[in-house]
């Protein structure tokens, strides 16, 4: 494991972001490293390596890199539910699974009216089990993260499965390239970027629906990927670098990634301190002062 010196930028006085003054590098061996989720119960970090179609699985306790499945679906982004289930977006399957706790998969949703997804991207699940994830075309458009096919459904959008019923509902269908998605704390908004756009939109919740849908904020540079939330509500968006941004929409602070491109981001360890970064072939981990909302 090697380690390369950081210091956060700061752009706001309200700004207090602080810890390591290194970043550490878990693993560098990858072609475009995605979708971090942390095992509380293992101590452990997935992540996906999409074009060589495997999960990987970085151990906290020892440091070790393994395999954790193989082949994966192609799989993107993942998160956890209440019950401690990884539930994951596949883009070569087109599909949105959960891997029970003995090992079983479910596919939660691989249809809407009757027509296959795009790929979807990414996840998260709120407090009444309700999965949400977005559904842009990365997946089909080549070989490289996926299997080249035709889209099926025109456009690219925002979905939810009800917890109940299981039905697949579009919530949100203004998106070019929706892409990452985090609720805030008291789950009252839903952040949600557009990667072609090069913003973060905010849209209130209510119940299973969703209003507003305003920007929120542009990324300085680079193309919003993977979004996260503190527990202060503060928003962090990887994209040329992680992004920090005030519930308020400021761009507060930087943390500079020693690659061309961040994709995703998660805040894990035993204390929720510790923020994992998936970037180009790279995972890199940092402690912090702040601490990651329960909401993965």
């Amino acid at each position: 494991m090697s380690t390369t010196p950081v210091a956060f930028e700061r752009h706001d006085e309200r700004f207090d972001i602080a810890g390591d003054d290194y970043l550490e590098c878990l693993f560098s061996d990858g072609r475009w490293t995605e979708g971090p989720v942390y095992i509380p119960s293992g101590r452990y970090l997935l992540f996906s390596d999409i074009p060589n179609d495997r999960l990987m699985r970085w151990d906290e306790t020892d440091g070790s890199v393994s395999v954790f499945r193989s082949p994966a679906g192609y799989t993107n982004g993942h998160t956890l539910d209440r019950q401690g289930r990884l539930v994951s977006c596949e883009q070569g399957e087109r599909r949105v699974t959960r891997t029970e706790l003995d090992g079983s998969v479910t596919v939660l949703a691989d249809r809407w009216r009757g027509k296959r997804f795009n790929s979807p991207n990414d996840v998260v699940v709120s407090g009444d089990g309700a999965v949400w994830f977005t559904d842009p075309p990365y997946g089909i458009l080549s070989d490289y993260e996926g299997h080249r096919a035709e889209p099926e459904i025109e456009g690219c959008h925002v979905y939810r499965v009800d917890p109940g019923s299981g039905e697949v509902e579009r919530v949100a269908d203004d998106f070019s390239r929706p892409n990452g998605l985090a609720f805030s704390p008291d789950e009252r908004t839903l952040y949600v970027d557009d990667t072609a756009r090069g913003h973060i939109r905010a849209f209130s919740v209510d119940g299973g629906s969703l209003g507003g849908g305003g920007e929120f904020a542009k990324v300085p540079a680079g193309n919003p990927d993977g979004l996260r939330v503190d527990v202060r509500g503060r928003v962090w968006a990887a994209a040329a670098d992680v992004f920090c941004f005030d519930p308020d929409g400021t761009h507060l602070g930087t943390l500079p990634i020693p690659q061309p491109a961040v994709s995703n981001l998660v805040f894990g360890g035993p204390k929720r301190n510790r923020l994992f970064v998936t970037a180009t072939n790279s995972v890199y981990s940092i402690l912090l002062n702040t601490n990651g909302a329960w909401r993965l």
